[in-house]
């Protein structure tokens, strides 16, 4: 049969063997799965046979000069440079050796002074890996280099595009697909790949954690826990400044908001040093809450503060509110239940400078809402309404900060103007189809009123399958504040804006998932 050159299939002899190259929409069409496969990179090698496709003689390449041709005998040069040899299946301690194996991959060989000029062009076709130089020396002449080049994409002069091929021969660069027996070794090898290589076939593959500082956090699965040692030592291999991998062994549902862990690999220093929003912590992370994935979400509710404004942080932590707060001249009080909390808060309270303009307190959230808060409160609302500024209330504790609104019912015995209400920041799970409606309801009964239209609801981030975290925002209403209901009328101020149910937003950040 008769076919355009670009749809021939090409052969050459290579010993007893042959190797082809075929047309991908031919190849779905005549080759079986296995040599389907094989043809992914273009070649196939295989024992000549007689086929109805080919009746005649064989095709060659040997008038075809232009078509530099990389010679490949071994199959096995040819295999993915994403799969680490199969000997590493099923090992539980991790043996670096085991990943060594042979490839061949295609190379220009090109003067020495002229790799600068064409690695430019040639940047998208050169070899991308894990410790693998692009450019490496021509161990049979030092005038020359050899640029490795991507096998997927390059196995001979045809794969070059017209503007390559352009360049190439600008600088009268020998066309020829050369091969070239590189080593690879795990140091060439992503996380993702080794440990898809080692765990069963089929089985989900976690490369992904939570960064703190030096350490790794993970959650890893049940199938996944006797490989736990060799999966840490990757993560930590893979990850420049990772020293220790820990993984969780139970839920967060303890007072102080803390749970166990494992070392998998690294060192046992739990002691942290993070950077968000371009401040500085230290805590021990075995002891405290500490989630990266919120650093936007305090960021977020920070941007919404002014200088003036007070800020009570029911449940602080370390301090993620409450030193950003103090760093923008909000008056602050923290309060934290945990002492290893409370200690951190303090600690870096003076670390950034902020003691201060931050009161510190080491007591249940609510006691510290009907102590300190409430006494504190009672000064401010005369002085907000004068100065223009806000009050804002933060309670991050989605496991149960919703429960502690009640205490805010008939709080303060005195009235105070409409304008100085001060407006609470709730965090709250929700597993319902509909978490915003879900999170004001619950508000809503522990408020023991209605919140109409005066809130807004803000996704936080999504926890896990069906479970979401949620912050609703809204001013206390007089009613529920003060037990005194008559209001004082501040004529020189407006009232504060309604929020129309269309505007109650629901803001999706999935950056910190």
């Amino acid at each position: 049969m008769t076919l355009p050159l670009r749809r021939l299939v090409l052969l050459r002899e290579v010993g007893m063997r042959f190797l082809v190259r075929f047309n991908k929409t031919w190849a779905n069409a005549v080759l079986s799965t296995p040599a389907k496969k094989l043809t992914r990179r273009e070649w196939y090698s295989f024992t000549p046979v007689k086929s109805q496709h080919f009746p005649g003689q064989w095709v060659s390449t040997d008038n075809i000069p232009e078509l530099g041709m990389m010679s490949v005998q071994n199959p096995e040069e040819v295999i993915d440079l994403d799969l680490p040899p199969a000997a590493v299946r099923g090992m539980t301690q991790l043996n670096r050796d085991l990943f060594q194996k042979t490839v061949a991959l295609p190379a220009l060989k090109v003067r020495k002074e002229l790799i600068n000029k064409v690695m430019k062009p040639l940047r998208n076709v050169a070899i991308k890996r894990p410790g693998l130089k692009r450019v490496i020396e021509d161990s049979e002449d030092e005038i020359y280099r050899l640029i490795l080049l991507d096998p997927d994409k390059i196995s001979c002069l045809e794969s070059f595009g017209a503007s390559e091929r352009a360049v190439l021969k600008e600088y009268n660069v020998d066309l020829q697909v050369r091969k070239h027996n590189l080593i690879m070794t795990y140091e060439h090898f992503k996380s993702e790949e080794i440990l898809k290589a080692v765990l069963p076939v089929g089985q989900d593959v976690t490369t992904g954690f939570s960064r703190i500082g030096h350490i790794a956090h993970m959650n890893l699965r049940d199938h996944q826990l006797p490989y736990k040692h060799l999966i840490g030592q990757v993560i930590m291999d893979k990850n420049p400044g990772i020293t220790s991998v820990v993984n969780k062994l139970n839920i967060i549902d303890n007072t102080y908001r803390n749970f166990q862990m494992e070392i998998l690999a690294g060192e046992d220093n739990m002691i942290a040093t993070v950077k968000e929003n371009n401040i500085m912590y230290e805590f021990d992370f075995s002891k405290v809450y500490w989630n990266p994935r919120l650093s936007t979400e305090h960021g977020r509710i920070v941007d919404l503060l002014k200088a003036g404004d007070v800020v009570y942080d029911v449940f602080a932590g370390v301090g993620p509110f409450a030193i950003p707060a103090a760093k923008k001249n909000c008056k602050v009080m923290a309060n934290d239940l945990n002492p290893e909390s409370y200690k951190w808060l303090v600690h870096n309270c003076k670390v950034n400078k902020v003691n201060e303009k931050v009161q510190t307190f080491n007591l249940d959230g609510r006691d510290f809402i009907m102590g300190p808060l409430k006494d504190d409160l009672a000064k401010q609302t005369e002085a907000i309404a004068l100065n223009r500024t806000s009050i804002h209330i933060i309670m991050n504790l989605p496991g149960m900060a919703i429960e502690f609104l009640d205490a805010f019912r008939q709080l303060l015995e005195e009235p105070c103007t409409a304008n100085a209400l001060p407006t609470v920041h709730c965090y709250s799970f929700s597993k319902c189809d509909e978490p915003a409606k879900d999170v004001q309801r619950s508000a809503e009964h522990f408020l023991k009123t209605s919140l109409e239209e005066h809130f807004s609801v803000h996704l936080v981030r999504n926890v896990a399958p069906n479970k979401e975290m949620m912050c609703i925002s809204f001013k206390i209403p007089v009613k529920v504040l003060c037990r005194n209901l008559m209001v004082k009328d501040n004529t020189e101020e407006p009232a504060p804006k309604r929020l129309r149910s269309e505007d109650a937003t629901v803001a999706v950040d999935y950056s910190d998932l």
